[in-house]
């Protein structure tokens, strides 16, 4: 006989947090948003953390490598999708290790004999316009000058003019050795007031550059998600079929962490995956894997090595999954048990697996009920899909500006990879949608919107740690009448917009 659950499965809307006792040490601006993105043995710290518990969902038009790098310059990380070739998602996180790494292995060289028109044409095409020329026009060629913008004029200088007429020499450059340390080279870019200082080995091979802007860029942004090496940390899906090709293409990259971006986690497949990963490549690969939505789902890819893990089932806002399949759970009611199961792990082990809530987010108070209930971060869709950074068109549909957004269950994803585990290779009927959402500009100002909010929700309840919220934190059920009081009402508005709530969905 089939096993039916006591309680109802609950939504975040259905719970408020009740406030706690705030001393005057409660500053928002003294909250602490860390979380750990990996399994620690409690004594320790773990290898890899976040300095906001946001990562982006591993979807078509979420997570490219421009949206890699405006989160993890904001504190938090991409998980770079999956379905796609392996040659183009490596090219994408090697796009993200190399654009702010500090020592920046150089993409855009010349050779003595380019001509301007070369050079316009290749800044056209990167963007860049400091360029290292070297003997043989690579990136680790013997340095014999640099061209930057101020050394031609387009409409005066020549177009056929040779790059060795126009760049600034070796002799005149002022360069950095191979042992020079990142705080170094900044003190010489400052002291000589440069944009780009080249870095050369004992053979005047050039090695990296170090840029002005890349300093200036961390002083605005100091919650920049970098690994030991001052890059960006980045992350990658991988799914249950190629996996062992592209596992490896992507840690060679340079991928800090990789998730197995599946419907359902609770599965043989996933295990075969950690199984191998692990095997394969030691404590050296960490690896996400989910998604579950119970204590057994949970307690399963612990044990099979996971080193975070993804709840939710059917809760996202273009997954279509529970009306196709009738299958899922309350993504409240879901990270509630498995954090609860998270708890009983720790204690019978001394290892703490970190949970990752993915899906039913609606409002931005939402984020602060999951982090309430346990999530140690959340994986968003919907959410990064509105901004400029997402990989998606922004189109104008009766007069608003939208941004397209579909689902890895859809027809135009064609990510069978994350569905089927027969290898019919190809989706039997669709389990997400093709759709629009509001455009919302940039990610830095709608971020920093949600994040106050979580600050200052955090200190209503007495916390500046989202450990000590977990641990003070107080939930209520509310009725549907208390819903409703809880929104504006009895009233007559006089400008509707200033009453809208951020709505995700």
């Amino acid at each position: 006989m089939a096993f039916f659950y006591d309680e109802a499965s609950r939504t975040f809307n259905e719970y408020l947090l009740v406030p706690g006792y705030s001393s005057a040490r409660c500053i928002p601006g003294d909250v602490d948003l860390c979380a750990p993105l990996v399994r620690f043995a409690g004594s320790e710290e773990p290898s890899l953390k976040l300095k906001i518990p946001l990562v982006s969902a591993i979807m078509q038009s979420v997570s490219d490598d421009r949206m890699a790098v405006a989160l993890a310059r904001e504190g938090g990380l991409s998980f770079i999708y999956a379905s796609q070739p392996i040659a183009s998602q490596v090219a994408m996180v090697a796009r993200v290790k190399d654009y702010k790494a500090g020592f920046v292995l150089s993409d855009t060289n010349i050779g003595p004999d380019f001509s301007l028109q070369q050079v316009l044409e290749l800044k056209e095409r990167s963007g860049h316009s400091t360029m290292p020329v070297t003997h043989d026009g690579s990136s680790h060629g013997k340095l014999l000058g640099i061209v930057t913008s101020r050394d031609y004029r387009p409409s005066r200088t020549p177009i056929d003019a040779k790059v060795r007429e126009i760049m600034t020499p070796r002799e005149s450059l002022i360069v950095g050795t191979q042992s020079l340390t990142l705080s170094e080279a900044n003190d010489i870019i400052w002291e000589h007031k440069l944009n780009a200082l080249p870095v050369v080995d004992d053979d005047d091979r050039l090695l990296y550059m170090v840029f002005r802007k890349d300093y200036d860029e961390h002083k605005l942004n100091p919650l920049e998600n970098l690994d030991g090496h001052k890059r960006y940390l980045v992350g990658a899906g991988i799914n249950t079929h190629d996996y062992q090709e592209r596992a490896g293409a992507l840690l060679e990259a340079g991928a800090d962490i990789l998730c197995i971006d599946s419907s359902e986690g609770f599965s043989e497949w996933q295990e075969k995956v950690l199984s191998w990963l692990k095997s394969e490549y030691g404590d050296a690969v960490k690896v996400g894997a989910g998604n579950v939505v119970d204590r057994d789902g949970f307690r399963f890819l612990a044990e099979a090595g996971a080193d975070f893990v993804k709840v939710g089932i059917g809760g996202g806002s273009i997954c279509i999954t529970r009306e196709q399949k009738g299958i899922g759970r309350g993504q409240a009611t879901s990270v509630i048990e498995v954090a609860d199961e998270r708890r009983r792990y720790f204690e019978e082990t001394g290892i703490y697996v970190p949970i990752c809530s993915d899906g039913g987010i609606v409002y931005d108070h939402h984020l602060t009920l999951a982090l309430a209930m346990g999530a140690d971060f959340m994986m968003l869709g919907r959410y990064f899909a509105r901004f400029d950074e997402s990989p998606t068109n922004r189109v104008n549909i009766n007069g608003s500006y939208m941004k397209e957004y579909w689902g890895e269950g859809s027809s135009r994803a064609r990510n069978w990879q994350r569905y089927d585990n027969a290898g019919s290779q190809k989706l039997s009927f669709e389990e997400g949608v093709d759709s629009y959402v509001p455009y919302a500009g940039s990610l830095k100002d709608n971020l920093a919107l949600s994040l106050a909010k979580i600050r200052s929700t955090m200190c209503n309840c007495g916390a500046l740690t989202i450990p000590e919220f977990q641990d003070k934190a107080r939930l209520t059920l509310v009725s549907s009448t208390s819903i409703v009081e809880g929104g504006v009402h009895d009233v007559l508005l006089k400008d509707s917009a200033s009453s809208s709530s951020t709505n995700f969905r």
